[in-house]
This record gives structure tokens, C-alpha cells and sequence, in this order.
């Protein structure tokens, strides 16, 4: 086991799950996947990160204001809190992304933390090389901050049995997790989880 690994819970928040605003199909089943992780991952002392969507009421992320999605995870409302069945431990850093009103900010390493310290730097900080990521969504948030990462230098592991994809189009999940093998990601489940 290293202490050069991190957990990232990607936006695991209540307009991303059944019921929200731009609800991921299923996405709240993989939410007790997502706490074994968080409690191997916290016995081992190793850091925990979890990202949220924190946007500004008015962004070109919005289709209203041109662009793709429905209006969510507005900055303080409910539907941008973490999901209450998540168990983050009290030592989780929360990293914020999609603040920027120009800017989608799929990547979780285009996120902050409270202080406003790049997360990329975070986790240099950290002497973090391998980063664990599990999380909504497979196509859009985690794609992104997998292949982020990879040009960053970190390595990157998705957790296959704790992301899920929202789909707009068909398919886009299974050739997201295509996509990140193919630039050099790893996979893995619970079962086979090996902490390097």
C-alpha cells in the first residue's frame, strides 16, 4: 500500500441523482459502492477529495444562456448539496468546479479547493502520483478529469463499479471508458481493488 494515492468522489450531488435536475438514470446506486470505497480508503489513511458542480445562477452552461444542460447544482441550493447518503469522513476536501460563467469545467482538476488552491496542486502537495476516481458522470465529469489527470501526470484509475454516464447519446459511456483505456487509464472494481 503507498501513501501516494488519493480518492476523487465526483460530483455525487442531489440534482445528479434520481428526482434532481439533470438526473443520472440509476445514479444513486452506486452511492454504497462509493462508501466502501470512502471507508478503505479512510482506514488507510489515504486523502479524500469530492467535487460538486457549484455553478453561478447565469452560465453559459446552462441552456438558457446557450448551452447543453437544464440549471443545476446552482451555487447553495439543495440540489447542489452532496447527496445525504454519502459518508464523506469530516477530512474530506470538497473541490469546487463550473464556478467560471464562461466555462463548462468538466474536469475536476479545473476545481478548487476552499482556499482556492487548484486541485492539481492539492494533490501535488499531497505527493499524490495515483488517483482513484469513481462518480457522476462517466461520459461528461469523470472522462474529463480522467484524461485531465493523464496529461497532468498523474495515474489514473476509474473505478468502473462506482461511476455512471448520463448517456445523451447511446453508447457515450462505453466509449468514454474506451477512451481512457486507450489513453493510458486503468480500471478496476471493489474486488480487485489494489491501493499500489
Amino acid at each position: 500500500m503507498t501513501d501516494k494515492s488519493a480518492l476523487l468522489v465526483v460530483d455525487i450531488q442531489i440534482d445528479f441523482c434520481p428526482g434532481g435536475a439533470l438526473s443520472v438514470p440509476r445514479g444513486d446506486e452506486i452511492i454504497p459502492v462509493l462508501n466502501r470505497y470512502i471507508e478503505r480508503f479512510h482506514r488507510a489513511g489515504l486523502p479524500i477529495f469530492a467535487t460538486r458542480d457549484w455553478h453561478p445562477a447565469k452560465t453559459s452552461h446552462f441552456k438558457a444562456f446557450g448551452g447543453t444542460w437544464p440549471v443545476h447544482c446552482v451555487q447553495g441550493s439543495e440540489g447542489a448539496q452532496f447527496h445525504p447518503g454519502l459518508m464523506l469522513p469530516d477530512n474530506a476536501i470538497i473541490i469546487s468546479k463550473g464556478m467560471d460563467p464562461n466555462r463548462d469545467d468538466y474536469s475536476a482538476l479545473h476545481g478548487a479547493d476552499p482556499n482556492g488552491i487548484p486541485l492539481p496542486e492539492v494533490l501535488r502537495e499531497f505527493g499524490i502520483e495515483r488517483i482513484f476516481i469513481g462518480g457522476l458522470t462517466t461520459d461528461y465529469c469523470v472522462r474529463e478529469s480522467t484524461l485531465e489527470g493523464l496529461r497532468q501526470g498523474f495515474r489514473v484509475t476509474v473505478l468502473t463499479d462506482a461511476v455512471r454516464g448520463v448517456d445523451l447519446k447511446p453508447g457515450d459511456s462505453v466509449r468514454a471508458l474506451q477512451e481512457i483505456r486507450a489513453a493510458g487509464a486503468d480500471t478496476t472494481t471493489f474486488e480487485t481493488l489494489r491501493l499500489y
